[in-house]
């Protein structure tokens, strides 16, 4: 894996703006989604939130006409309040044209965006909201306007006491201030679920300390830095960019990147991200991945594509939604032609309070946003945990899985071996067993001698050269060091240097039993004792499997190491399906058994020969820090390389998917019961017709509800 580099799959281009709702529709600039009516939004991200221009347009409307609104109700109202003397009030046809003045330019002004794109909407077929706000509203203005330009061309059941003709001016005004309130509610706490990412992009500082081939020091901007350049990384600074440690050590807080709370100590060789923080230490480092390549950067990328994707339970609101519209405006005509027919006097004027009540208070919004605003604030939620889903169908998925399926190195283990014993015999120190072989190791590139002058270092034991180096192939090294003979190896090796490991051999086939590596380290022709190696199981391994137990996920093994060794390890997990010793293909064709016996699967793994099982699971979880197959075969992404964040990401996902259908229900029993309500089926019992002006405070708190709703995974504990 190259220095910084994010194992991430590598970021979408920008296309512009982009429909929250419908995320196929783009467009290069600010516009009108032409299915839903509604604004669409930027795709790009930005640290600081964008001037919204429909934010601001409908922001100015609302206040104009609130303006207006307010003495046109106070002037429609005044005749209906208790002890206002009749002389104050002026004469009604006075108040009719004033009301006709205040009215127009809030409900043509105002109003106008709604009926444009209510037009636009039976131009194209997508009935939407805006089409019932555009007939609802402007039935009750043309209504209010022919009743007041030409009163005696109405029929006598328009008529109220004294043969006047109602207008209801304040209204189709109200419902205008109402919607557009609504609007900005919505487009206010819409921009809130960007937060997240945002947070994320205010992680990347906007300078960095450069340094010269003279070793001085400049402060230059974060967009002049170029891969290659050194970087200085003082304590309390954050990480400009990705890349890896030359010299220094400093211990860093990378927790905002991958929702691991421990800091990380960070010596010569080590990577490093970019937004992290380092507490402790100073540190120089090479620039390895500059601007859109960091894993900031695309990290933020690939959440904004996710929050955009479309989860399979929203198809159930566009089935909704494709006939609702239609039944909507059925109800509506069978309501006016009711009220005409047998409703009190006047009878056609309360037929047309019925019809625009059903056509305002049954705007399909809330249906429509039930599911991407969900989605959307748990992709941001996910990426401040370090946990990063491709799209929506993945978190919907991830949240129905009833099996979990791993891989074993670099999954539940480190993925590297590691001294786990270490034992001398009578007359020799462990300490002295271990600087001898870890001596002569320096000469092999194994793994093996790699962990084991991590563990001598760790030890604060001295190192020297081998002043001979011999390498036998699948048996060990032998050599000097210091003038003293070392062997280091096998059974096998021990022999053919003509000596028995004695009573240690027993200590060693133990240690094989366990899934260790056991290899004698002789000194002077005699067995000195012997090192034993692992790869260690990682500590969040246990913990994790069992809080995916406890939610009711069964655990199975897969991989291709050896049978024993996996066996120990399944056994310290307590993971009872394990099968070693598997191919690629062998993985992959597990898991689609899995499948086809009707269970949901979800394969974590690391490694290359992880990719054909990532890709066959219903979910596959790849490990970031693994191979880049593996994340590119997966649905997930866990940016802290840690199993742990598998408990999170299912967790997240089924409050998600708990938030999707709380919003879903809501919007459908709103609907359920507005609509009869506003069309009057509570008139014949209770003698109460829904006003229209209530039907679209009504209408606007039902979106807002959802939204907010939307909101709370932002704080969910995972």
């Amino acid at each position: 894996m190259t220095a910084g580099r994010a194992d991430l799959p590598p970021a979408p281009s920008g296309a512009g703006y982009v429909c929250p709702m419908h995320p196929e529709v783009a467009a290069p600039g600010p516009a009108a989604c032409p299915k839903c009516g509604m604004a669409l939004e930027p795709e790009a991200v930005s640290a600081a939130p964008a001037p919204d221009p429909e934010l601001r347009a409908m922001t100015l409307r609302f206040w104009v006409g609130a303006a207006l609104t307010a003495p046109l109700a106070a002037l429609a109202m005044a005749g209906h309040v208790p002890g206002v003397p009749a002389g104050w009030l002026p004469p009604y046809a006075v108040s009719v044209w004033v009301q006709f003045a205040l009215a127009t330019p809030v409900v043509l002004w105002g109003g106008g965006v709604f009926f444009a794109r209510g037009w636009a909407s039976v131009r194209s077929g997508n009935l939407n909201m805006f089409t019932l706000i555009a007939v609802g509203t402007g039935a009750a203005y043309l209504y209010s306007a022919a009743a007041a330009l030409a009163p005696a061309a109405f029929p006598a059941a328009f008529a109220g006491p004294g043969g006047i003709v109602p207008v209801y001016f304040e209204a189709a005004a109200m419902i205008v201030v109402l919607v557009l309130l609504g609007q900005i509610l919505e487009l206010r706490a819409r921009a809130r679920a960007g937060d997240a990412l945002r947070a994320l992009l205010d992680l990347a500082p906007e300078t960095a300390v450069r340094l010269d081939a003279d070793g001085g020091a400049e402060e230059a901007a974060l967009d002049s830095v170029l891969p290659g350049d050194r970087l200085r990384v003082r304590p309390g600074d954050r990480v400009p960019v990705d890349g890896a440690v030359l010299e220094g050590s400093g211990v860093l807080d990378e927790s905002m990147v991958t929702g691991e709370p421990l800091p990380v100590e960070k010596s010569a060789g080590a990577l490093v991200i970019g937004g992290t923080v380092n507490r402790a230490g100073s540190f120089v480092m090479r620039a390895d991945r500059v601007g859109a390549e960091t894993m900031l950067a695309r990290i933020v990328a690939l959440v904004a594509e996710a929050q955009r994707s479309r989860a399979p339970v929203q198809r159930l609101a566009d089935r909704v939604a494709g006939w609702f519209v239609p039944a909507v405006a059925a109800v509506a005509a069978a309501a006016f032609a009711g009220w005409a027919a047998a409703g009190p006097p006047p009878a056609l004027t309360h037929a047309l309070i019925a019809a625009v009540s059903v056509l305002i208070v049954a705007c399909p919004c809330a249906i429509g946003l039930a599911a991407p605003m969900s989605v959307m604030v748990a992709a941001g939620r996910g990426a401040r945990a370090g946990v990063l889903f491709r799209s929506a169908e993945a978190l919907e998925a991830l949240a129905g899985i009833d099996t979990l399926v791993v891989d074993k190195t670099g999954t539940l283990t480190e993925g590297r071996p590691a001294v786990v014993g270490l034992e001398a015999a009578d007359g020799v120190s462990e300490d002295e067993v271990l600087r001898l072989a870890a001596s002569l190791e320096r000469g092999s590139g194994h793994p093996l001698a790699r962990a084991a002058a991590a563990e001598a270092a760790a030890r604060g034991l001295a190192l020297e050269d081998p002043a001979e180096f011999r390498h036998a192939a699948g048996k060990g090294v032998a050599g000097a060091v210091g003038g003293r003979a070392v062997v280091v190896g096998n059974a096998v090796l021990l022999s053919e240097h003509g000596l028995d490991p004695g009573p240690l051999s027993a200590r060693a086939e133990a240690l094989r039993e366990d899934g260790a590596t056991a290899v004698f380290v002789a000194v002077d022709g005699r067995v000195g004792g012997l090192i034993a190696f692992a790869d260690p199981i990682r500590a969040s391994a246990a913990p994790t499997l069992e809080a995916l137990r406890r939610a009711g996920v069964e655990i199975r093994m897969l991989t291709g190491d050896d049978p024993r060794t996996a066996a120990s390890v399944a056994a310290r997990l307590g993971i009872e399906e394990v099968a070693a010793g598997l191919l690629p293909e062998d993985k992959s064709a597990a898991v689609r058994r899995l499948k086809e016996d009707g269970r949901k699967v979800a394969m974590a793994g690391d490694g290359v020969n992880d990719a054909p099982a990532l890709a066959a699971a219903d979910v596959g979880i790849a490990l970031a820090g693994g191979s880049d197959v593996a994340v590119e075969s997966a649905s997930v992404t866990l940016v802290g390389g840690d199993l742990a964040g598998a408990a999170r990401a299912r967790r997240l996902a089924r409050a998600a998917m708990r938030n999707v259908r709380q919003n879903l229900f809501f919007a459908f029993v709103y609907n359920l019961l507005g609509v009869p309500v506003a069309a009057g089926a509570l008139y014949p019992i209770f003698g109460v017709l829904l006003d229209p002006v209530a039907a679209a405070a009504a209408m606007s708190l039902s979106s807002v509800s959802v939204v907010g709703n939307a909101l709370r995974l932002s704080r969910a504990r995972l």
